[in-house]
């Protein structure tokens, strides 16, 4: 079976609204099935996906996504917000940036983009509209904001990376860093432009900020403190040795006790639908992680990444046009399928390419994620568009249009990612 209508099929099984763990599946198996002589038989199929997730690293996804869930419903979220607004709240577009921020601390939390604009937006985005910021504008916000989830460390996307690479986890953790931040700011630049544009309620967001500040500095930092401290937490047990990115899933033990002995925010008893959310949640993920591996074999036995990578090299020989081309690539791949397949299958692909014009894996990997970061808040997919209209009863197709200048600067971030590696490797 020739490896284009491999994927025809695929993208035919999609359209049809099949599973894409089942789609990924059927995929893999059918080239043995209609060439008996083809190494990947339905038996190779089904040892490649068990033997794909029997992986160390792996561990941490489902750990970091329960982390996420604690938090969230030990609201964390909310003391983040209120630590950065009693800095920044009075300052023009002070409260939006402050979502933005929270955004970033959180995604440091959860390691996920779905989880971040659940727990930041369903707190933030009720607030902002109540003190006067139009509703689509921050529903859009925080939409592409809790983007940043899978950019800034830990990570689950940039886990993936390094199991299909063989890059190091805790190397494009810290390069994730300094890129986060960056489209962080430009999104507040944006947020910033809007508000001088078309106004803010000064008198409401003052009386918000003042009632802040009856509080105090010392009782604002005191409730955030523990919610700050996790991703330091976090991140200090993998850089200062301690523990692996998987080990430092040690996360879930400090949420739960930040949350349940310390903010008292989340009783004893939901502790279990808790479990059941995050069981729920990584399941159809887990699926999609075996079906997508066993695909990507299914590819390299059939020389895909070969095939492509000859012919773009065939076609397109200054590395500044290929980047581009990949970049386009992932950006449309982005738009139609789930991070974990997309990263799993054209890792391999692309990795050689890129290789091949010096470029350093770790930089490639933060370019790659970066991409399919967008394809969270671009349709059909845009899975950050569905929690956010799910959170405001906002129609997808109305938070897709006021993103798109948001998108627009992310896009930005992403050309000077490309183009300048000491942004991702700076740290490093």
């Amino acid at each position: 079976m020739s490896p284009l209508v491999v994927f025809i099929l695929f993208f035919v099984f999609l359209l049809i609204a099949i599973p894409i763990s089942v789609s990924l599946g059927l995929v893999a198996v059918l080239p043995g099935v209609f060439d008996p002589s083809f190494t990947a038989s339905a038996s190779y199929v089904i040892r490649s996906m068990f033997g794909g997730i029997d992986s160390f690293p792996l561990l941490a996804v489902p750990m970091f996504i329960l982390s996420g869930i604690i938090m969230a419903r030990g609201g964390i979220s909310k003391r983040l917000f209120d630590l950065f607004s009693f800095f920044i709240g009075k300052r023009t577009a002070g409260l939006p940036c402050a979502a933005v921020i929270t955004c970033l601390f959180y995604g440091a939390i959860s390691g996920s983009g779905i989880a971040t604009v659940a727990a930041v937006g369903s707190m933030t985005i009720p607030l902002l509209v109540e003190l006067g910021y139009d509703k689509k504008f921050c529903t859009a916000l925080v939409a592409v904001a809790g983007s940043l989830g899978v950019i800034i460390p830990p990570s689950i996307p940039f886990i993936m990376y390094g199991m299909a690479s063989g890059a190091s986890v805790s190397d494009i953790f810290l390069a994730g860093i300094v890129p986060g931040v960056l489209i962080g700011l430009l999104l507040m630049v944006y947020a910033v432009f809007y508000c001088k544009k078309h106004g803010e309620d000064k008198e409401k967001i003052n009386a918000k900020i003042d009632a802040l500040h009856e509080q105090g500095l010392w009782k604002v930092f005191k409730s955030s403190f523990f919610a700050v401290l996790s991703p330091v937490i976090i991140l200090g047990c993998i850089y200062s040795g301690v523990a692996s990115p998987t080990e430092a899933a040690v996360s879930v033990f400090y949420s739960l006790i930040v949350s349940i002995f310390i903010y008292k925010s989340l009783p004893i008893k939901k502790v279990y639908d808790v479990f059941v959310e995050a069981v729920r949640t990584y399941a159809p993920i887990l699926f999609i992680l075996a079906a997508s591996i066993a695909f990507s074999r299914v590819l390299t036995l059939m020389q895909v990444p070969q095939l492509i990578s000859g012919w773009i090299l065939a076609h397109f020989t200054s590395k500044v046009v290929v980047l581009i081309v990949i970049n386009l690539v992932l950006l449309l791949v982005g738009m139609v399928m789930d991070t974990t397949p997309a990263i799993l299958i054209l890792t391999p692909i692309l990795l050689p390419i890129v290789e091949g014009f010096g470029m350093n894996p770790i930089h490639f990997g933060v370019m790659m994620v970066v991409n399919l970061a967008i394809g969270f808040v671009t349709p059909p997919i845009g899975v950050n568009l569905f929690v956010a209209s799910s959170l405001t009863d906002i129609p997808v197709v109305d938070i897709a249009k006021r993103a798109m200048p948001l998108i627009g600067f992310f896009l930005i971030a992403l050309l000077l990612i490309t183009f300048i590696p000491q942004i991702s490797l700076c740290l490093l």
